[in-house]
Formats: structure tokens, sequence, C-alpha cells
């Protein structure tokens, strides 16, 4: 990271502009410490967002939405930002991590924004309340220093989850999809 007292106006716009237009960022919390010793800690996690007033706010560790690891109060995070158009890496940027005490002014006005953007939610109107119960309301602020782009792709194996399978597709498949015609 390189670090600037004050961000550039140019940094300023490309983080905001950057962040704005993406549907998901990829943010790495520092609250996590890694499994292995020799580690760099919890991988980062594609994460819907909304951007409003300056900061990246975030929902999640709550039934049914998405999770937060090592986003701790006080502590920093790193945001990585992908093209909508083209998929690749613009900026990674680092910001400081501060939970929305629930039904706190800023909450709502937070809320308010996430709400708009939560998609397929369960329980409709209802999801505010549930959010103030059972979720964690997250503000991501830059803090002015960027990350120059890495010279190689940082791929990294998927995060462990029980929705995915290693067992091959059923040989009916081709047939329902192909409707019987040969592929070629």
């Amino acid at each position: 990271m390189t670090d600037q007292a004050s961000p550039s106006p140019d940094h300023r716009a490309l983080i905001e502009e950057a962040t704005k237009k993406s549907g998901l960022i990829w943010v790495r919390g520092s609250g996590v410490p890694s499994l292995d010793p020799q580690g760099p800690g919890e991988p980062a996690r594609a994460l819907w967002h909304v951007w409003h007033d300056g900061a990246v706010y975030l929902i999640g560790d709550g039934p049914g939405e998405q999770p937060l690891p090592g986003l701790v109060d006080g502590r920093e995070a790193e945001v990585t930002v992908r093209s909508k158009d083209k998929g690749g890496r613009l900026v990674s940027w680092s910001a400081t991590v501060l939970e929305l005490a629930p039904r706190s002014e800023e909450w709502a006005l937070a809320v308010g924004e996430l709400k708009g953007k939560r998609l397929n939610a369960p329980d409709g109107e209802a999801m505010t309340e549930r959010w103030a119960r059972e979720c964690r309301v997250v503000r991501l602020t830059p803090t002015g220093s960027t990350a120059s782009l890495p010279e190689g792709s940082l791929a990294a194996a998927p995060v462990p989850t029980v929705a995915t399978t290693r067992q091959p597709i059923p040989a009916s498949v081709p047939r329902l999809l192909f409707g019987g015609r040969k592929r070629r």
C-alpha cells in the first residue's frame, strides 16, 4: 500500500466511480487471523454493497445474509474493485471499518440505501427489522491509500462451501439440454 496523508482528487474519483459502478467488491478484513501462521489471513470475499456519502456500506453476518469475516470495528480492510465491463481489477484501496449501531441515524440512512439493492429478500419490507435484530451494518471509509496493481493474477482456490459438488453430471443432462441432437 502506498501511504498518503490525504487522497488526491484523482484517487478519490477513481475509488468512488469504480466502487459505485461495480456490483461486487472483494473485501479482506484484518480482524481474522490466518489458520496458517505463515499465511496471509482470511481470503478476500466478494460482497454486494452500496456506495453512499463517500463510503461503502455492507450488510451481513445474519441468517440469509452475506458473511463479513474479519470486518472488525476500528480495524482496516482492503477493498478491491473490478471493472464492470471487462471484469479486471481497477483499484485496490484500504478502508477503516466502522460498525453502525442498530437503529441509529446513520444506520437508518445506510439501511435505506441497502434495502433498494437487496435482491430476493425472504421477508420483503420486514427485512429492516430483521437486520436490526440479527445482522451487522458496516461502513468502509477509504483511508486514501491505494495499492499498485499486481503483476500476476492472484487467482486463489474458492472458499470451501457445502454448495459445491465434485460429482459428474448425470448422463441425461446433455439429452435434456440438446434435445437428443448430437453436439458438434
